[in-house]
């Protein structure tokens, strides 16, 4: 008689339900993930470079200040580089939420480096060239960046909603034409002969720079005092508001939301508004407090890797805090692990790319875990099926 195959999940398989685990842990154990398969991948790449990984990583570290270097220069040290890592922090938490906002609604804001740039660029000429007292200047840069932002992105809805032009169209458009109109203006009118960038603003910075404190001289991020309590702001919004509610549902179907009452349309412009205006407060973060000026035509790389970061947070706004502080810790390593490792700065967009790349894979990742729980629960019910059968035969 033939012996009968005893039926078994695949361990792959069972090694995924083991990791990844059931639906609630799967928003935090899906990133982590993601941030661990990164991390090996980016290992490997560092690998074929000839350099110990393990230390590449601990220079990321340690450029960032999280953890000491071994040696300073004068009025520095690990908490200067931290406060100048907190303060390229802050416009990535605002440019990820500005993401988030928009992929909540079914769209895809990909424009955020362009709302940025002119939300910076009109903030800088109309308050940083002005000679308004900070008290005045600084509450002024942060209500022309939400509106001129919010403006952009209006804009874009408005267009989808109107006449159906795919968003990702009009904000690649828009990106360039931003760029280029702003970069005429700059090297026309305002124009730094030195450094060819626009002239260093004289009111409204938001980051106070060399700051004397315990015997170092320090930059403070005044404005990220905001991530936090915006952050929140927006889970609010999402999550316990009727508007928020009625823009998850236009992302789910917009059939439905059509067919239960809700303007969709509305909704549509009221998400990328809301979207352009946090990344308005993410372009005068950065050009009118990390940076002191503006590049001509240069798009800042902020803007898009905060998909990564929305993506890696799940576009949940208190995992966008923690996946923003992840991808600048290596964005502001690179330059020290560079200098350490005598390998390339741009390995660490290569490891934000893997993170980005691994993260897009969680609809996948859910699915095989999904499949796996199937297969689990079909052998269990063949394992039950079997007993009863044999306990009906003995009796």
């Amino acid at each position: 008689m033939k012996k009968e195959k005893k039926a078994t999940i695949n361990p792959i398989n069972r090694g995924f339900l083991s990791v990844i685990g059931d639906d609630r842990r799967q928003s935090i154990s899906i990133p982590l993930f993601a941030i661990i398969l990164s991390i090996l991948a980016g290992a490997i790449v560092i690998l074929l470079f000839g350099k110990n990984p393990i230390t590449a990583f601990v220079s990321f570290l340690q450029g960032s200040g999280i953890i000491p270097k071994p040696e300073y220069a004068a009025k520095k040290s690990i908490l200067t580089d931290f406060m100048s890592m907190m303060n390229s922090l802050t416009p990535m938490i605002f440019a990820a939420l500005a993401v988030a906002v928009a992929l909540k609604t079914g769209l895809f804001n990909i424009g955020v480096s362009g709302q940025m740039l002119v939300a910076g660029f009109i903030a800088t000429i109309t308050v940083g060239y002005s000679h308004l007292p900070p008290a005045i200047a600084m509450p002024l840069v942060l209500v022309i960046g939400v509106l001129c932002g919010g403006a952009a992105g209006a804009f874009i809805g408005w267009l989808k909603h109107r006449f159906n032009i795919n968003e990702v169209v009009t904000s690649i458009m828009l990106n360039y034409i931003f760029q280029y109109v702003i970069s005429y203006f700059i090297n026309s009118y305002y124009v730094n002969p030195v450094s060819r960038q626009s002239n260093p603003i004289t009111a409204g910075r938001l980051t106070l720079v060399d700051v004397p404190a315990f015997g170092l001289k320090m930059d403070i991020p005044l404005a990220f005092l905001l991530t936090i309590p915006i952050a929140i702001l927006v889970l609010f919004l999402l999550n316990r508001t009727r508007l928020g509610y009625e823009l998850k549902i236009v992302g789910l179907n917009k059939s439905a939301a059509k067919y239960s009452g809700i303007n969709v349309g509305r909704s549509v412009v009221t998400s990328m508004a809301i979207s352009g205006a946090l990344a308005g407060l993410a372009g005068v973060t950065l050009y009118l407090g990390y940076y002191n000026s503006i590049m001509p035509r240069t798009l800042t790389a902020v803007g898009f890797d905060s998909i990564a970061v929305c993506l890696l947070g799940n576009m949940h706004p208190i995992g966008i805090l923690f996946s923003s502080l992840l991808i600048t810790i290596i964005s502001k390593g690179s330059n020290y692990m560079s200098s350490i490792m005598n390998i390339p700065q741009e390995i660490a967009q290569v490891i934000t790319g893997l993170i980005l790349l691994f993260s897009a894979c969680g609809a996948y990742i859910r699915y095989k875990v999904a499949q796996a729980r199937e297969e689990l629960s079909d052998l269990k019910l063949k394992a039950e099926q079997k007993i009863d059968g044999e306990g009906g035969e003995k009796a």
